[in-house]
């Protein structure tokens, strides 16, 4: 070990005492942090997603550079043979040279680090996701390092190795490609995805640690270490001896046993989940929920093998999210799977479950050819069902999946009533609400005010009033308030202002509701919130887009079970809203503090929108919970809850914002179950993967924290570079003017 680490630092020297290396660093460092830049301030987002995006290019390119001359270099000046008769092993030269270029690589990451804690400390980023990405660098960087050194082995060249390794290493980053894989039978397009680098960094870049990727990174990495020292070794021995054919034998071996262990490794079980809520992990509830079924759970997959390759990559989660439900249920629940494509029965099944094979196209010399494929799943229980037809993604699988469950074994759905009338919006402009909650409640249409008797809190759990446009009758108000007094609860979503079909042209509306929610505790501004700061893009002219203020994003305000695992939520023309009772009444959603309230009279487009200098900036409440039990008095019979939301839009598919952004249907949804105080769902359902706005609260603060990354870091790594490489050449003279002879022993 001691001799390994001695050429280590031989070769972590040879680099830093030369201009060479820091050269290196700071173009990669510029390079992938200004790209990271453009896309964080751009879009507003708090993750190190886009530059690790980039990373298995920079990779391919950056550390062919930085180990070319490792072991090229060696050999086309000799210094090779002088190495080697050293008390050394070929192993310890080997390792050695891999620790120290590895070594490199790690200082040249480590330059990024500034950039993950300003997104940690601006937008409360998952540290946990943001240290699995870093692992995962370390382990895609060993492999790089390992190409680098296999390719500088097997030449004298530099430039040679370089372009052997920069080839090496984008061929094995472009084999996961779909670019690639469309050509290829699903069968084969499979296995070669799964020995691409970037599924596998890809999956730990996501925050958990698997030990099916450990092992692909380490046992590649192994292989060209191996092919390496093959290289060394083929200089010092006869290839007519039996030591030669045997290390051929023994490279060859490892070779086969590194495709084997990597296709079979999907058998193989082990992670660990760094995310900050265990995003990747069976949550409690889930686990409560299976091991406490009375009866028995079945789930079958059906699934081909013959998929396109991106679907077989989605399939290991399927697998390894089922293996946990299997595990956590104690034999409650039962998985089965089925390839229907071999078996008729299993497709006779599956097609009276409502699944059907999906139809792909594969690209078979210059032209198409059609395939199909299977790949859902039925949940059965007693003698009801809930299918997935296409799992097309996983990111809320589990959620489905327990929700299916919940509502299989219930024996009565909850009630949730609309109310329509006063000009309020149809059903139908909330159909993916009304989709999304079918499987697990009951939503019917009541009509206002006629059909309001039947708003009973006997009956109804929760009553949704959604943006009337003309002001509610004094009835009908004293019926909501009888509703909420016996305990029902409203999930409130106002608009002050509706937009015309010419756009920009907006019209104040008055829905009568302001007095009844001062009743409350909750004020109702008469503006628009803008944000500065954390806003969503819009389409504008020629397809180009533009950060637009009066569609603010909704940013967690507090601890509360509705915004659990939350990032934000995105809203439109929303109203101000003001906490009247802080002993009753709870912020839920809030601007950045760069906010203000826009005039309705004076615009609602983007063109018309300008904020004055004097207008006052301030943080702006965009959703809050009424919960009167709060400080109650034991025994008491409290009135119902309430959440409120001074926009409609954000839950209206008119402006897609509930499809685009998945916290906006969760924070709707776990609305509803808090407000019916059926909460086992909520924190299956807020295992929110999209990164957290990125805001600053002043434009000073994103210029430090951008200039202070592309400029601060880099000129930090010159500082250090001149001063080492001036300290090492004053240190040398200095050592050859002390061993110059003096006049008078020259005399």
């Amino acid at each position: 070990m001691n001799s390994t680490w001695t050429v280590a630092r031989r070769e972590l020297r040879g680099y830093f005492d030369y201009p060479t290396a820091y050269i290196l660093v700071i173009a990669f460092l510029a390079l992938g942090l200004f790209l990271t830049m453009r896309t964080l301030l751009a879009e507003h987002v708090g993750t190190m997603r886009p530059l690790f995006d980039l990373l298995p290019w920079l990779f391919a390119v950056f550390v062919p550079a930085i180990t070319m001359r490792s072991l090229a270099e060696e050999r086309r000046s000799h210094t090779l043979e002088w190495l080697m008769a050293q008390p050394l092993s070929e192993s310890s030269v080997l390792f050695g040279k891999f620790l120290g270029n590895w070594l490199v690589v790690l200082i040249a990451l480590a330059g990024t680090i500034p950039t993950a804690l300003g997104i940690v400390a601006v937008a409360h980023a998952d540290p946990g996701i943001i240290a699995a990405q870093y692992i995962g660098a370390m382990l895609l960087a060993a492999l790089a390092v390992a190409v680098g050194l296999w390719a500088s082995s097997v030449t004298r060249n530099q430039i040679t190795a370089f372009i052997l390794a920069t080839s090496v290493s984008a061929v094995m980053v472009l084999i996961g490609m779909d670019v690639v894989t469309i050509g290829l039978p699903p069968v084969i397009g499979g296995i070669v995805a799964r020995l691409s680098v970037v599924p596998h960094f890809e999956n730990v870049a996501r925050g958990v640690v698997d030990l099916r990727d450990v092992i692909y990174f380490v046992t590649a990495g192994a292989f060209f270490l191996t092919l390496a020292g093959a290289a060394l070794a083929r200089e010092r021995l006869s290839h007519a001896r039996g030591a030669w054919r045997r290390m051929r034998l023994g490279t060859v071996g490892v070779g086969v046993t590194v495709i084997v262990v990597n296709l079979l490794g999907g058998y193989l079980r082990g992670r660990i989940d760094l995310t900050r809520d265990r995003l990747f992990t069976l949550s409690p509830a889930t686990r409560t929920m299976v091991h406490s079924l009375k009866d028995v759970v079945q789930i079958k997959l059906y699934v081909s093998k013959e998929l396109p390759p991106d679907a077989q990559l989605g399939l290991r989660d399927v697998r390894d999210l089922l293996s946990d439900l299997a595990s956590a249920s104690g034999g409650n629940v039962q998985i089965s799977e089925a390839d229907p494509e071999i078996n008729p029965d299993a497709a006779r099944d599956a097609q009276s479950y409502g699944i059907r094979p999906v139809p792909f196209s594969t690209l078979r010399g210059n032209e198409y050819v059609a395939g199909r494929g299977w790949f859902g799943l039925v949940v059965l229980y007693a003698n009801g069902h809930r299918t997935i037809p296409l799992l097309d993604h996983t990111d809320d699988l589990e959620y489905r999946l327990a929700s299916f469950i919940s509502a299989l074994t219930s024996a009565t759905k909850p009630k949730i009533a609309y109310l329509t009338g006063f000009g309020t919006p149809l059903l139908s402009d909330f159909q993916t609400l009304q989709d999304a909650v079918s499987d697990h409640d009951d939503l019917i249409a009541i009509e206002m005010p006629g059909d309001m008797m039947a708003l009973s809190p006997d009956s109804i759990r929760v009553a949704i009033v959604a943006a009337p446009a003309t002001p509610l009758d004094s009835a009908t108000i004293r019926r909501l308030n009888e509703f909420v007094n016996g305990g029902g609860s409203l999930f409130v979503l106002l608009d002050n202002m509706v937009v015309s079909s010419e756009v920009g042209q907006p019209k104040r509306i008055d829905t009568g509701l302001i007095p009844f929610l001062a009743q409350h505790g909750v004020g109702f501004g008469t503006g628009l919130v803008f944000d500065l700061a954390s806003n969503q893009q819009v389409m504008v002219g020629n397809g180009m887009v533009a950060n637009f203020p009066l569609w603010p994003l909704g940013l967690p305000a507090g601890q509360h079970l509705t915004t659990h695992g939350l990032k934000q939520v995105s809203f439109a023309y929303t109203a101000p809203l003001m906490i009247q009772d802080p002993a009753h009444v709870q912020a839920l959603l809030e601007t950045s503090p760069r906010s203000g309230v826009h005039p309705v009279e004076a615009g609602a487009d983007l063109q018309s929108f300008r904020v004055a200098p004097g207008d006052p900036i301030s943080q702006q409440v965009l959703a809050v919970a009424v919960d009167p039990s709060a400080g109650a008095a034991p025994g008491a019979h409290p009135a119902g809850r309430m959440i409120v939301t001074g926009d409609s839009y954000w839950l209206r598919d008119q402006f897609n914002m509930v499809r685009q952004n998945p916290a906006n249907l969760a924070f709707a949804a776990n609305a509803l179950d808090w407000l019916a105080q059926d909460e086992t769902l909520i924190r299956i359902r807020s295992k929110d993967r999209t990164p957290p706005a990125l805001s600053f609260a002043t434009t000073g603060g994103a210029d430090l924290f951008k200039w202070g990354n592309l400029a601060g870091v880099p000129l930090l790594f010159v500082l250090y570079g001149v001063l080492r490489i001036v300290g090492r050449t004053t240190r040398a003279r200095r050592r050859w003017k002390g061993s110059e002879p003096s006049t008078s022993e020259t005399a």
